[in-house]
């Protein structure tokens, strides 16, 4: 399996997605990639193998809080750390190469701030942290996406109790590290600390139960959020709206937001680009003889000119009368593919027109068909 994957995009949730959105998201990528769906692909078979992995870790509480914590190394780092702490040292310096371990440390462990200073650690653990940012996918009408809108989404979301402050209880100091969220050994010339095994890490214990979140940490939460939608957006495009979206820890900030513009499908309109296109029917009538009529663009109505003799299936362009485009910066154009539409019923008098008229024509339109093969 290559090193580098993240789990969470693996699975395509964010980092702070439910046990039930986690297992929820590996049956659907388990459905599209399994080798029996996908034989004889190589590409398939080693994505399963990423999400079967995946899952592995992040449906098992513990395996996931070390991931969480360790990142890629978390397997060795884990190991390591079960042997002791020359052991784990030997393991830094094979990952990192030579230098200080604080240094190796803040490559290893990011912004948990596990550090060989027992201060820096206890302010690392109470500084105040930035909420998870949210993605969700938003529906947007096609009348929406041509001329802009002011939308109000609904949104529901797990996010951090307000109650708990996400910890799922109440929290006390932890009593075997005092706080501090390391563990500190003794081996060779160099001490070396360890996260601290009870509260691992964090410097608290929970001795009580949050209420509000049954100890999950998590509530639903549902809002209103006015969303502005810009001429010219497509499905595709990501809209962020700052601090909308998950919880700060500690009063920390709040994440983003981040809706996934998905534009529905029109009954008429197709768009192609910043182009539109969209199928007129003519009478027989108007293509022979030619004729003015009008059309809608998604600018409104329009007149466009058929020539004498056109043909079902041509192809006709109105300049500028297409999508705008995203930023401003003029339009794209429309194109009318004219259909001729043949009457279903005809009137006597109807009738013996075009029978008057068919013994007077003279054009055979297959006369350059082949008599076949």
């Amino acid at each position: 399996m290559r090193q580098d994957v993240d789990f969470y995009e693996v699975l395509e949730v964010d980092r702070s997605a439910s046990q039930k959105e986690i297992k929820k998201a590996y049956r659907k990528q388990a459905r599209k990639h399994h080798p029996d769906v996908n034989p004889g692909d190589e590409a398939a078979e080693q994505k399963y193998k990423e999400i079967s992995q995946a899952y592995e870790v992040l449906s098992d509480a513990e395996k996931r809080q070390q991931y969480d914590r360790f990142g890629r190394q978390w397997q060795q780092a884990q190991a390591a750390g079960q042997h002791g702490a020359q052991d784990f040292r030997s393991f830094v310096y094979q990952q990192g190469g030579p230098g200080t371990f604080a240094d190796i440390f803040g490559e290893i462990f990011g912004e948990m701030g596990f550090d060989i200073g027992r201060r820096r650690s206890r302010q690392a653990q109470h500084q105040p942290q930035r909420g998870q940012d949210i993605q969700q996918k938003m529906p947007v009408a096609f009348a929406e996406a041509m001329k802009g809108a002011d939308k109000t989404l609904a949104l529901t979301i797990a996010d951090r109790c307000p109650e708990c402050d996400g910890l799922g209880g109440k929290a006390s100091t932890c009593p075997t590290c005092g706080g501090s969220g390391v563990s500190q050994q003794a081996g060779g010339i160099l001490g070396f600390a360890s996260p601290c095994p009870q509260c691992q890490g964090s410097g608290e214990i929970i001795t009580e139960s949050c209420s509000k979140c049954r100890g999950g940490g998590e509530v639903t939460r549902t809002r209103n959020i006015s969303v502005k939608v810009p001429p010219g957006v497509k499905s595709g495009h990501k809209l962020r709206l700052a601090g909308e979206g998950g919880r700060g820890f500690r009063a920390g900030p709040g994440g983003d937001l981040i809706l996934e513009v998905r534009v529905q499908k029109h009954d008429f309109f197709q768009r192609d680009g910043n182009d539109i296109t969209i199928e007129v029917p003519i009478t027989f009538i108007e293509a022979v003889q030619g004729a003015s009529i009008t059309v809608p663009t998604v600018n409104g109505k329009v007149d466009l000119k058929i020539p004498a003799g056109t043909n079902s299936g041509q192809r006709f362009r109105l300049r500028g009368q297409g999508a705008p485009r995203l930023g401003g910066n003029g339009r794209g154009d429309q194109y009318v593919i004219v259909n001729i539409s043949a009457p279903k019923r005809l009137t006597r008098k109807q009738r013996e027109l075009i029978d008057e008229l068919s013994e007077t024509w003279e054009e055979n339109p297959r006369a350059s068909l082949p008599e076949g093969l």
